[in-house]
């Protein structure tokens, strides 16, 4: 009895029940196949984030052990230039030591120039300056005693009469008169010397004389056969008769003579045959 309760229970189960466990099963079969589709691919997905990383680690890697190769070598590159930063310095304080002990060295000069200063000039000083005024005085004494006077050949006592280009300085310093140096070739135009022009005619070197003609206030005036050293004197319109004009050579030469023409202040400007600049002033 029970047994055909059973049998009918079951005969008598809706078809729809048996339906909706095939649907439902079939769902799950479909779930389970789309769980496995994701998890493949999702471990498809950490396979290539893996090898992803795996290559970003070795490039990192490979920098790392770039960078440590040139750290190496900065670090070389910063030791040699330590090595000469070290020596540079050794150097620097050597020159220091010697810069200071060469400044004592001075200071102590100096103090000792001041003390000595400071004090009286001791008897060897004394006698060494006065040596050396009375030196200078004779050099003076000696200029003086060169620079003579001398009667002109027209008879008329001279100033000072230089017998060189040295003597000749010293009386331009003086500014007694005005005086005009000059060398003069052997020629057939005259040479114009301050306020008056004058042609070499003639030398004698041998014994020192010589004959030139001197042009001035439309005159020609020849001085002949004249030495060396000798005032040869003339005069111009409007200069004092006590105050002749000068002309004293130096050197006589084969075709040449060196010397000067010495004038009066009031008298030594242009006259008559015109005038040329001072020569050698």
């Amino acid at each position: 009895m029970s047994e055909f309760q059973e049998s009918g229970t079951q005969a008598a189960m809706p078809r729809w029940v048996g339906l909706a466990i095939a649907v439902v099963g079939a769902a799950s079969l479909a779930g389970i196949g789309v769980g496995v589709s994701a998890l493949s691919q999702s471990k498809s997905t950490e396979q290539s984030i893996q090898a992803s990383l795996k290559q970003q680690n070795d490039a990192l890697v490979q920098r790392l052990s770039k960078t440590d190769e040139e750290n190496q070598q900065l670090q070389s590159d910063l030791q040699v230039v330590t090595n000469k930063l070290n020596v540079t310095q050794e150097e620097l304080d050597r020159a220091r030591k010697q810069s200071k002990a060469a400044g004592v060295g001075y200071n102590k000069k100096f103090s000792d120039i001041n003390t000595q200063l400071g004090t009286k000039a001791n008897a060897d000083d004394v006698n060494k300056l006065s040596g050396d005024v009375t030196g200078v005085k004779n050099d003076l004494d000696e200029t003086k005693g060169k620079l003579d006077r001398a009667t002109g050949d027209m008879g008329v006592m001279s100033g000072l009469i230089a017998r060189n280009h040295d003597d000749l300085e010293e009386l331009k310093r003086r500014g007694d008169r005005n005086y005009y140096e000059f060398t003069i070739q052997k020629a057939k135009t005259p040479q114009h010397i301050g306020p008056v022009a004058i042609a070499l005619n003639k030398t004698d070197q041998k014994r020192s004389k010589y004959t030139i003609t001197v042009l001035a206030d439309d005159k020609t005036i020849e001085k002949k056969d004249k030495t060396a050293g000798e005032p040869v004197q003339f005069y111009l319109k409007g200069a004092a008769r006590m105050s002749p004009y000068e002309i004293v050579v130096f050197d006589v030469n084969k075709n040449q003579i060196t010397g000067y023409l010495a004038t009066p202040k009031e008298g030594g400007g242009p006259s008559g045959s015109g005038s040329a600049a001072p020569a050698k002033q």
